[in-house]
């Protein structure tokens, strides 16, 4: 079993935190929708998942860093990194939201903002300096869009935090302000170039991984970010000043969002039902079950900011779509510890014999 575990930590995904923003998404829309008890036993699971990934991820740190410096400054698995951020900062809205657990949170958000600021600058200073830099095709995928995610996660995280905080309110809500506006501005650059590549560069159906949902995912959270900063404006006079431009925004990433949403399904069919590519456990497709949680949360959130509760019939919807998408990654996940389990033992007890 201490094979096994130290094989996973040198093996770690980079992006496996999307377990724990995808529980922490899915716990949140749980809530809203007054599914209380689902919502409840998410947040337990978040707490185990969340520090089983650290305890690997430290593990790694400690035992296997060349790999994890090799996996940090690589164009397809950096990216992934940004998951330790968002995760950490989902889950520690998950803690307001659900556990009322504010002095936790904080810590979280504190801690979530050294790791962006460590990843960010790191990543993204290795692979503009690198000489041999991959094609667009080769180098690109959805996972980098979760350098917005993360950075919008900050910004949610401080706002629900800034109206429990005796001091220093306003400073708060315009840090979290700031960073809603950079994670747009990291969105529409990196969207760019991802769209580029999907209309412009031939797309095989193996490159066409599950983190091609974040291209909905990351303006699902903004959506969330922007809906949160209005929802807490009156604590912060220059906030209610820009209100107006942060619904227009808000909006204009909502729909671009609701606008990703058919292709990415009608992709998904052509690469394994036309293309019948094998459908198996990846732990990528955490990237797919976040947005879909994260869409139902933002679009609810949506409805209460700009006041139009008809909205809320599409998250009502979602939620059983983001809830089946959950189990079923889940389930794979699951048979997929099951065989390395078994494997490892029979492994280990053909050695003794």
């Amino acid at each position: 079993m201490i094979h096994f575990i130290k094989q996973k930590a040198e093996n770690l995904f980079p992006g496996y935190f999307a377990l724990v923003m995808a529980t922490g998404a899915l716990s949140i829309a749980t809530h809203l929708l007054e599914m209380d008890s689902i919502a409840r036993v998410l947040l337990y699971f978040n707490i185990f998942a969340y520090l089983v990934l650290w305890f690997l991820t430290i593990l790694r740190l400690f035992r296997y860093f060349p790999r994890l410096i090799d996996d940090l400054t690589s164009h397809t698995r950096g990216p992934g990194f940004f998951t330790l951020v968002a995760g950490t900062c989902v889950f520690g809205s998950q803690l307001i939201v659900i556990g009322k657990n504010y002095s936790l949170a904080v810590v979280l958000w504190g801690m979530g903002i050294f790791l962006w600021a460590v990843i960010m600058y790191s990543f993204f200073t290795a692979i503009t300096i690198r000489k041999d830099k991959p094609t667009l095709s080769e180098g690109i995928n959805g996972a980098w869009l979760i350098a917005a995610v993360a950075t919008q996660s900050i910004s949610i995280l401080g706002t629900l935090l800034s109206p429990h905080v005796e001091s220093g309110r306003e400073i708060i809500l315009f840090f979290t302000i700031c960073m809603y506006f950079l994670g747009c501005m990291l969105y529409l650059n990196i969207i760019t170039l991802i769209f580029y590549r999907f209309t412009f560069v031939e797309l095989k159906s193996s490159a066409l991984t599950p983190p091609y949902w974040i291209n909905m995912g990351a303006v699902a959270i903004t959506t969330l970010a922007g809906s949160t900063l209005i929802l807490q404006a009156s604590n912060f006079p220059f906030l209610i000043e820009i209100t107006p431009f942060i619904k227009g925004f808000t909006l204009f990433f909502w729909i671009t969002g609701t606008w990703w949403i058919p292709l990415l399904f009608i992709l998904m069919i052509w690469r394994h039902l036309y293309k019948r590519y094998p459908l198996t456990y990846d732990p990528q497709f955490w990237g797919m079950a976040f947005p879909l949680a994260m869409y139902t949360t933002s679009t609810y959130q949506l409805s209460e900011a700009l006041e139009l509760p008809f909205l809320t019939v599409i998250p009502q919807t979602m939620i059983y779509i983001a809830m089946g998408a959950w189990i079923t990654v889940f389930l794979g996940l699951l048979h997929h510890l099951f065989v390395g389990v078994r494997t490892n033992i029979k492994k280990h007890s053909a050695y003794h014999l």
